[in-house]
């Protein structure tokens, strides 16, 4: 065991250690830091009895308090659910296309739809509902699958093309690079440009005609304007889900899309789904 020293000039035993000659005195610590740490952990030891506080394997120990903020946040919730029991029956019994016709709660189905667009939509379809790459914009009136405020809440309640809900709105484009030529792909890619745009290679976009004729009108239409009852997007406006240029039609038409969006109906109560309805509705595009 070394023997420890005493600094000549303080009088203060050193600790043993050294740093390029500058020895660390032993001093004790300054009282008030010492009784700020004791009451530190007195408090932290109160709190843990008194909160939740410790992990378990099924959720953390309840605390002698029964403090719970999901308990909190539900009796929040639930009085305010009460306040506006009678405007959430009005909302639920409502004739959602006569809706507007009801100023007061038109204002409060819009305000509350914009609070569950906001806790549930805008993760795909942004804070904004500007939508993005492979999400639609809900600002525009390029509608998928219809855009009057039952068609949307049809959209809502069962959602797109996924395999939870059974009458899901659905459909499927084929992958076409197993069908086509890749010639014929240009040609067809060529034709969908010249749709919605002035410039284009015309001899290649008449090639691609005759293929988007015996492939593609079935779903999107002889002159290219879609069909809503398939969600099949129009292809003669500016307004594109994936992107309008070239190589992204090009992967489009060879490898197919296939959007999904979830069912909100077995999440949502039936307030919430007429009232997002009607906020999407009322953001500028709805029909």
């Amino acid at each position: 065991m070394s023997k420890r020293k005493t600094d000549k000039v303080t009088g203060v035993e050193t600790t043993g250690h050294n740093w390029d000659g500058i020895e660390e005195l032993n001093n004790p610590l300054p009282r008030w830091w010492l009784w700020t740490l004791y009451l530190t952990i007195i408090w932290a030891i109160g709190y843990t009895i008194a909160y939740p506080a410790w992990p378990m394997i099924s959720g953390a120990t309840s605390g002698v308090m029964g403090w719970s903020t999901r308990a909190n946040v539900a009796a929040d919730i639930a009085a305010h659910e009460n306040t506006n029991a009678d405007l959430v029956a009005q909302l639920v019994a409502s004739d959602m296309p006569a809706l507007p016709e009801d100023p007061d709660l038109n204002r409060y189905a819009i305000a509350r739809g914009g609070a569950v667009f906001r806790a549930n939509c805008s993760q795909c379809h942004g804070s904004g509902a500007a939508g993005a790459k492979g999400y639609p914009n809900l600002l525009d009136d390029d509608w998928l699958w219809g855009g009057d405020v039952e068609q949307i809440m049809t959209t809502v309640r069962h959602g797109i093309r996924n395999t939870i809900d059974d009458d899901a709105l659905y459909s499927e484009m084929p992958a076409f690079e197993d069908i086509l030529e890749p010639a014929e792909i240009d040609a067809v890619v060529e034709h969908v440009v010249s749709l919605s745009s002035t410039e284009f290679d015309a001899a290649l976009a008449e090639q691609g005609a005759v293929v988007y004729a015996d492939n593609c009108s079935s779903c999107h239409g002889d002159a290219g304007l879609g069909m809503r009852d398939l969600g099949a997007p129009n292809l003669a406006d500016a307004i594109w889900l994936y992107g309008g240029d070239r190589d992204t039609l090009r992967i489009t038409v060879e490898k197919a899309r296939f959007g999904v969006m979830p069912p909100w109906g077995p999440r949502l109560k039936e307030a919430d789904i007429r009232a997002v309805s009607a906020y999407v509705h009322s953001l500028g595009g709805g029909e």
